[in-house]
């Protein structure tokens, strides 16, 4: 499909000139993150000491296919660089497509190949492809002759660290001029998150010849000097201290509500979903509503930008009387036994799992016993898919059987039912168009333009 196309590759710096040039010897580094890293966050980021920010990770396939996605998932401006933007998918030539749609608006195309989660293991990308070598070579290889940017790779590690470095190489060799490694496996996140292996993305930093950065166990500003120190690498990314503290490259820790104004008055700027808005402030409220949990509740009901500046002015208010009874009770600072009192931004530690839950078969036991059985419901239900049984179960009074459902009448204009009692075999939409146009009267669904016109 692209063999016409000239090869790129002497067209583009790569590698470290890459990193040096485009990319502006980037040392800090701002993840790409689902329905989080929008251009609001980037720009909030830069301003607090961010050098590179990347877009949320993008569908390609639905990038190709569609236009209202693709315009919202390309929104950025010129103080948005650099930048790169990421893409998951699971076949070269769709992958190439979509970049070649974006190229023109980034400084390079990144691939997911760390995305753990499980839509990533239904949908077949990001970490579930970690195996298929040979795949991922033509992939990468695609993108590095036919673009005219840069392709770079983020992935995650091995058990074994010969593995990972033996991956880390595949990828440079297919044509990955920066590999962003986070240091963890596929299996760590949820509760079994734990802490990043900086041996293991030490061990590829000494064993390729591209820019690294690193990902994983990065909290305050001195856990990136320490991982710099540690492995070598030339950048380090940030996805969960960035969210909980935007200033985090900077290295202060400022009050929560500060850093959720100055991010509405960044989304008034450049406007975005309200899932990302409430996504954002739980992040960097996380600690707050957990006292003030009426402001928890005005966050998840909040449907309008004024909405959610209406809850940061409230949780404000709180924090500041708080602050003012801590001078006479210094026990109020200390509450959750957090580092800092809890109207500060900081990190988010999540609890280490308890040891009947590391047990597998303790996990599977208890997995066995939240598992509703299937019981037999009745004769007619025997036709039913394994997945539909379930959903009756769990809605009884539903009907799952297409065979029993009541067949309902096309509109003959299009492929919506019809009204019952319509006067011209029409659902309402089209009903009312041709009442309106031909001044005519529906009965059924009770239109009457031309008794209207009469009188």
């Amino acid at each position: 499909m692209w063999e016409d196309e000239p090869d790129r590759i002497n067209e583009k710096p790569s590698g470290f000139e890459f990193w040096r040039t485009k990319l502006k010897s980037a040392k800090y580094v701002v993840a790409p993150m689902v329905d989080q890293s929008e251009l609001a966050w980037r720009m909030l980021s830069r301003k607090y000491g961010a050098h590179l920010c990347y877009t949320p990770m993008l569908h390609a396939s639905v990038f190709i296919r569609n236009l209202t996605y693709r315009e919202e998932s390309l929104m950025t401006c010129g103080e948005d660089r650099p930048l790169i933007i990421q893409f998951c998918a699971n076949d070269p030539n769709t992958l190439l497509q979509a970049a070649k749609l974006a190229e023109g608006h980034c400084d390079a195309i990144d691939i997911n190949l760390g995305c753990p989660q499980k839509i990533a293991k239904k949908g077949h990308y990001g970490a579930f492809l970690q195996d298929e070598w040979d795949l991922l070579y033509k992939m990468v290889n695609l993108c590095h002759r036919k673009l005219r940017v840069p392709i770079t790779c983020k992935i995650r590690v091995f058990e074994s660290i010969e593995k990972t470095v033996n991956y880390a190489q595949m990828l440079e060799k297919a044509g990955c001029q920066l590999l962003t490694v986070h240091g963890r496996t596929r299996e760590q996140k949820g509760p079994l998150t734990g802490l990043a292996s900086w041996e293991h993305i030490k061990a590829v930093k000494a064993n390729v010849s591209i820019p690294v950065f690193a990902n994983g166990n990065i909290q305050y500003l001195k856990d990136v000097d320490e991982c710099i120190k540690e492995t070598g690498v030339n950048g380090i990314m940030s996805a969960e201290g960035n969210l909980h503290n935007p200033a985090l490259f900077n290295g202060v820790s400022p009050p929560v509500w500060e850093m959720a104004e100055e991010y509405l008055e960044m989304v008034d700027k450049y406007p975005c979903s309200t899932s990302y808005i409430r996504g954002h402030l739980f992040k960097m409220f996380q600690h707050a509503v957990q006292v003030h949990k009426d402001i928890r509740d005005e966050i998840a009901k909040a449907n309008t930008l004024q909405c959610f500046k209406s809850a940061t002015q409230q949780l404000k208010e709180k924090c500041l009387q708080d602050i003012e009874c801590s001078k006479d009770d210094p026990s109020i600072a200390q509450k959750m036994g957090l580092p800092h009192p809890y109207w500060i931004c900081q990190p988010y530690v999540r609890p280490p799992p308890s040891p009947a839950n590391k047990d597998p078969k303790n996990s599977a036991e208890k997995a066995s016993k939240l598992k509703r059985p299937l019981i037999e419901l009745s004769v007619e239900d025997s036709n039913l898919s394994k997945k539909k049984l379930k959903k009756k179960l769990r809605n009884p009074g539903k009907l799952f059987d297409a065979a029993l459902k009541i067949k309902y009448e096309r509109c003959s204009l299009c492929a919506n039912p019809k009204g019952q009692k319509c006067c011209y075999a029409l659902c309402k939409n089209c009903c009312r168009k041709k009442t309106y146009v031909e001044t005519l009267d529906c009965i059924g669904h009770h239109f009457s333009f031309k008794t209207r016109s009469k009188s």
